[in-house]
């Protein structure tokens, strides 16, 4: 797929911008913009979170996602419901691989009604989309 095609892609769905190296960037830099960017580094870490093997790591890597983003007055922390950080919080001294997937879901979806409609009309994605057409067209019409 050509840049621009790329770039238009990204307007698909949330998961294709989200597995989208230069798509991720994109919105990531949109949401620090906005003072929201810990709502797609908490996604981020919890893709990472569910890939870890070691039971010592789970324990460790559930530990620096709960201080980060889920405990009150974290430096990062998520806007979830009393219920989900409440769960969480009572279950992460035994953490699972899941113990953030409700809390997960809750804030991508967050992203996919909110942010990344934003996202879509903001100046950053306009340009992007312009500047990636404007770089195919000088490749298809070098006589110009």
């Amino acid at each position: 797929r050509s840049d621009a095609g790329e770039a238009m892609a990204w307007s698909e769905s949330v998961d294709t911008l989200l597995a989208n190296k230069d798509g991720l960037a994109a919105f990531r830099a949109f949401l620090k913009s906005e003072f929201s960017e810990e709502n797609v580094e908490f996604w981020l870490a919890c893709e990472d979170f569910k890939k870890t093997k070691s039971s010592i790591k789970i324990a460790s890597k559930a530990q620096k996602i709960y201080s980060d983003f889920i405990q009150a007055d974290a430096p990062k922390e998520i806007n979830i419901d009393f219920h989900t950080k409440n769960d969480i919080s009572q279950n992460i001294s035994e953490p699972t691989l899941s113990c953030f997937d409700d809390a997960q879901r809750l804030i991508y979806s967050l992203m996919a009604k909110d942010s990344f409609p934003r996202f879509l009309r903001s100046e950053v994605y306009k340009e992007l989309v312009k500047k990636h057409q404007d770089r195919n067209q000088k490749r298809w019409l070098p006589f110009l």
